[in-house]
């Protein structure tokens, strides 16, 4: 628990049913299959009915939670894109226009984007104005933001996805900001205390020598911000940005209203980190994506002890890889759901019991 958020504690977050998993557990155990044959889907669907402490469990309202914010980190020509561009694809996703926004309709998924720290106000009237600031400032000479603005995205975080789960069974979570791929490197080397280089990518297409820079420019704010690690407001207000602290929030947000939280890449998968860091329960309720071609996404996922599901080699943002996790969701709660039993079969398991025996010899 973070002491800045003394009412983030240990009861903020209530564990999963221990008895919904076990009962998932008997019910996966009774199912006409041999036993694991669905791998990872049994496990998520244990998982699943954890969090919403009922077999009866579906994700048939689907949502997409999106964070816009502006880095002022990008005048130091860390991106391959100007920063226009996080506002035109902000109003973008939130008309269903971008990648994202193609995937969500096909899949059936409301989209909802936040403005949480725009330099310019959105146009379109679906994006939902949260500003905290304009932006923020450029990290390789001072901080980011106020420790207040910090704390400020990510209350407003949490209070976006409050309201999001009461109009979904499972939340997607992204973001859209020119330069997050900078600050996010920024707070997981701050975090995990190794070098930039170890988890800096190129993030929207950057040359070898522009990687390079990015590089430099990631070791200059560490350096003159010096986060505390052991602190992740610190982190985030030193060398974070709005959307960032927005995404932690709004993980905290799903737990504490118990709803499974899809992690996507690589900016999302940190600020999974931090929440973890503030409260280590918010973990049993995210469920993992895909493997975001950002080297830092491997250590990220390492430190939070999860595994991807899908590796597409993608690296667009704007919860698109989160999007994709949404079918496997379902599929996990249609096999406990629905599949018929070795007695709705009619087909004597006993054969079975050789094998039940050598996994549980007890």
């Amino acid at each position: 628990m973070s002491a800045l958020l003394p009412t983030i504690d240990e009861d903020f977050i209530d564990p999963l049913s221990a008895d919904a998993m076990e009962a998932a557990r008997r019910r996966q155990a009774q199912l006409a299959k041999p036993p694991g044959s669905l791998g990872r889907l049994e496990e998520l669907s244990i998982q699943l009915a954890g969090i919403r402490d009922t077999l009866d469990v579906t994700v048939d309202r689907k949502m997409l939670l999106v964070f816009a914010a502006d880095n002022g980190v990008v005048s130091e020509g860390v991106s391959s894109a100007p920063q226009s561009v996080s506002r035109i694809q902000a109003d973008n996703i939130s008309m269903y226009r971008t990648g994202a926004g193609v995937l969500a309709r096909r899949l059936g998924v409301r989209i909802r984007v936040c403005d949480v720290g725009l330099r310019e106000d959105a146009k379109s009237p679906d994006v939902v104005p949260e500003k905290i600031a304009c932006g923020t400032g450029n990290i390789a000479l001072g901080p980011a933001m106020t420790r207040g603005e910090a704390e400020d995205a990510f209350w407003t975080g949490l209070m976006q996805a409050g309201i999001a789960c009461t109009e979904a069974d499972a939340v997607a979570i992204g973001e859209m900001g020119i330069g997050n791929t900078t600050t996010a490197s920024a707070v997981l080397a701050a975090l995990l205390g190794v070098d930039p280089e170890e988890v800096t990518g190129r993030g929207g297409g950057l040359t070898d020598d522009m990687l390079q820079h990015k590089i430099q420019v990631i070791r200059q704010a560490l350096a003159v911000n010096r986060p505390d690690p052991e602190d992740p407001v610190d982190v985030l207000s030193k060398v974070g940005g709005l959307d960032l602290a927005a995404m932690c929030g709004a993980f905290l947000g799903c737990a504490h209203s118990r709803r499974p939280a899809i992690v996507d890449g690589f900016p999302c998968a940190v600020a999974a980190l931090l929440a973890m860091r503030i409260c280590p329960a918010v973990r049993d309720y995210m469920i993992p994506s895909h493997a975001s071609a950002e080297p830092g996404f491997r250590l990220a996922m390492e430190a939070l002890h999860l595994k991807p599901f899908l590796h597409l080699d993608m690296r667009l943002g704007e919860g698109s890889g989160a999007l994709l996790a949404f079918p496997i969701l379902d599929a996990a709660c249609t096999v406990l759901r629905d599949m018929a039993s070795f007695d709705d079969a009619g087909i004597d398991d006993s054969y079975l019991n050789e094998i039940r025996a050598q996994e549980d010899p007890l």
